[in-house]
């Protein structure tokens, strides 16, 4: 095993100094450094929490490496990065310490941060699998014999068998597909027909479905006629998301509860003209905000754990709850 330290400090050439300094104008050079200040990681470590091409983070450690950002710890065949602040010359260390403080709470450093928390909990995850088959074979067996998906589905158990539940802007219907066997009924909602048609041609020979074409601020439904909805990735195509919880308390019972999926917010711009999104999704204070003036007595929220395949923005998850019942 070998650590090398490159030549730290920034030359005393304006020229070199210069080049340095550009590393920093590249926002994905910055991201791979805010990474490996926060662990050591391997490049495909920070190819999946930064969502970039191993080709591409290779690239941009060399380049880092060079102008003496970072140290690189070999082991085998292996190659390890990591900023150390405190090794970095002392213009360097400013440099870095005001360009990291002024954009760690750009969502793209969030999501980052979430990813690099999954890739972390993966190498805990490998190890304690290695130690739980030292002791004992019951994880590999229960793997072998039901596989791992059955957590997620036995969770839905939860829900009471005789609610009516609604999937408002249901989309193709996977969250209709989901909760059909499970509750009494479901009410699928869309505007848009293409949406509609797309999901009563995969789930229209189910039993317990019913499809709506409507708006989901003026849902052609009884008030108090719902147990509970599920609003999910829909509110960021909605002008004004206020009016949608509004009318939708209208039409839960009282003790119904409503579920938010959504993105955290984002500067993704490109989403408003590639697919329409009115919003570049929430934060919680608005998101609560929503509750009181919609009439739903408490909220939560939390943000949901990123997924290292996911090439979207961060989602959270909030639930709107009535009293009574």
């Amino acid at each position: 095993m070998s650590e090398t330290f490159p030549d730290q400090g920034p030359s005393e050439r304006p020229a070199e100094w210069l080049e340095t300094l550009s590393l920093l104008g590249d926002v994905a050079r910055v991201r791979l450094l805010r990474l490996v200040e926060q662990a050591e990681l391997g490049v495909g470590e920070l190819a999946i929490a930064a969502q970039l091409p191993q080709s591409t983070v290779s690239r941009h450690l060399k380049a880092l490496h060079e102008h003496g950002w970072i140290v690189k710890r070999v082991e085998g065949t292996a190659s390890f990065y990591r900023l150390l602040p405190k090794a970095l010359d002392a213009d360097l260390r400013q440099l870095w310490e005001t360009t990291r403080d002024r954009v760690i709470a750009s969502p793209v450093f969030t999501d980052d941060a979430n990813r690099l928390k999954q890739v972390l909990a993966s190498r805990r995850g490998d190890s304690q699998a290695f130690f739980g088959r030292i002791g004992g074979e019951w994880h590999e067996m229960r793997r072998e014999l039901f596989g791992t998906g059955f957590g997620p589905e036995a969770m839905l158990g939860l829900f009471d068998p005789d609610w009516v539940v609604a999937d408002l802007g249901c989309g193709t219907g996977d969250v209709s597909q989901r909760l059909a066997p499970i509750v009494r009924e479901v009410i699928a909602i869309d505007r848009e027909p293409a949406m509609l048609d797309a999901c009563r041609k995969r789930l229209g020979k189910a039993d317990g479905i019913q499809f709506i074409e409507a708006d989901l601020t003026d849902l052609p439904l009884e008030d108090g006629s719902l147990d509970a909805a599920v609003i999910m990735l829909v509110l960021h195509h909605i002008a004004e998301p206020l009016k949608v919880m509004v009318e939708t308390s209208r039409v839960l019972k009282p003790g119904g509860r409503a579920l938010i999926v959504d993105m955290v917010g984002h500067e993704r711009d490109d989403y408003r003209h590639d697919m329409g999104h009115q919003h570049l999704g929430f934060n919680e204070q608005v998101v609560r905000g929503w509750a009181a003036p919609a009439g739903f007595d408490r909220s939560t929220w939390r943000r949901l754990s990123s997924s290292p395949e996911g090439k979207g923005p961060g989602l959270f998850a909030a639930g709107f709850f009535k009293s009574g019942g």
